[in-house]
């Protein structure tokens, strides 16, 4: 078979395809052939080589992804319609959970291993981060009283219902693991008196951080450090622990270590907020269709979900009774597409400060999470533990009043 009919046998499949589903997109081929959707659509794939023909003709949403980075497609449109057209093109064929999530080698993360993901992650610029985070540079669900709230509105929002629930007083010693641009420890010490540190291991968010605790005049109650978890000294226990938007890093083998660890740095009576992104399968599986295998190879190196049962069971099993538990998923859609709104605006800029491949990597990442938690295929829980103490007693109040007072 030449090669000229093969590629007329994968162009014909791709129109089959296209109009049995109705899938709202125009294709346009490397040599000029325009093959217009069923219905008049904004969003347009220029496709650049009979190779990346060959996979939207059996299309799934990790293979299209991986074709955009490479730049064997192009894409016209806003992310919201390029994301719902792909959902619609694939149509049935892309389950929703694929192989149940088989724990990584206790190498992947060591300390080693898990400095070098996390760099890899969120050491791409801090003036990059800058162009699509809040003015707190929160890179975590925000969360909406309304829907009317603008983004920054809606994160400090987030950070005061942590602070909250964690019943921060004055004076109180705060641990943040994972504080990213130290967010949450300034709003904890500027508004709720705590003397707070801050744990990371990205150099970038490190150097950021510690400027801005200068710039406010914190630095006798606010620190941020480059410091792994496991080697948080336990001399002097925290009143309180957060942890937000970490734990996705420590990995399942890993979790024991990660739960034992806050356990033994937090006082008797002490309570800790462990909020983090979850998968929706009781089986701890990874998203199908190509969707976990591209987000481990071009997002979170090393990064694994798993189900809320399972975190829960863990922070029980290390002295930690699980007090109250909150699902804040369609409030992290709707803070995803923010950020892909803000960066879509700021793209000529994003390009310039790390190249396309880096923009697009980011724009498809976003796009499909916010799409994944919309759809629940993923989720995100606050969990709120407490270590009691040895008679049983803790320091919670009875309702959750104090929460929205």
């Amino acid at each position: 078979m030449t090669a000229v009919v093969a590629q007329g046998r994968l162009l014909d499949l791709v129109e089959q395809r296209i109009k049995k589903v109705s899938a709202p997109v125009n294709i346009r081929l490397w040599n000029g052939r325009f093959l217009e959707a069923p219905q008049a659509s904004s969003v347009t794939l220029t496709v650049k080589s009979p190779r990346a023909l060959a996979q939207l003709a059996n299309p799934a949403l990790g293979k299209l992804a991986r074709c955009y980075v490479e730049g064997d497609i192009d894409v016209d449109g806003s992310m919201r319609e390029v994301i719902r057209a792909g959902e619609v093109l694939v149509a049935n064929q892309t389950p929703v959970y694929g192989s149940a999530l088989r724990p990584l080698s206790w190498w992947r993360h060591s300390r080693k291993a898990d400095r070098r993901n996390i760099q890899s992650h969120y050491d791409v610029g801090n003036d990059f981060y800058g162009l699509w985070l809040d003015r707190n540079r929160v890179y975590s669900c925000a969360y909406f009283r309304s829907l009317d709230d603008s983004l920054d509105v809606a994160q400090e929002q987030k950070l005061d219902h942590i602070c909250r629930k964690l019943l921060l007083k004055s004076g109180e010693r705060l641990l943040d693991i994972g504080c990213g641009w130290g967010g949450l420890i300034l709003w904890a010490v500027r508004h709720y008196g705590v003397n707070a540190l801050g744990i990371t291991l990205s150099e970038g968010q490190y150097a950021y951080a510690t400027q801005r605790i200068r710039e406010l005049g914190l630095q006798d109650r606010c620190q941020v450090r480059l410091l792994d978890y496991r080697d948080v000294p336990e001399d002097q226990p925290f009143d309180k622990i957060s942890s937000v938007g970490m734990f996705e890093h420590v990995g399942k083998h890993n979790l024991p270590v990660y739960f034992d660890k806050i356990q033994r740095l937090l006082k008797p009576g002490g309570l800790v907020m462990n909020h983090g992104i979850t998968t929706n399968s009781l089986d701890d599986a990874q998203l199908g269709g190509g969707i976990g295998e591209f987000v481990e190879d071009y997002v979170f190196p090393g990064g694994e979900l798993m189900h809320v049962s399972h975190v829960m069971r863990e922070m029980a099993r290390h002295g930690m009774e699980v007090w109250d538990a909150e699902c804040l998923r369609p409030h992290y859609a709707r803070t995803l597409w923010h950020w892909v709104d803000r960066l879509e605006a700021a793209k000529d800029t994003a390009r310039a400060m790390v190249g396309d491949k880096a923009l697009r990597v980011w724009l498809i990442y976003m796009a499909g999470s916010a799409h994944a938690f919309a759809r629940g295929w993923i989720s995100i829980y606050q969990l709120l533990g407490v270590k009691a103490h040895r008679d049983g007693s803790q320091p919670l109040p009875p309702t959750r009043e104090h929460l929205y007072s």
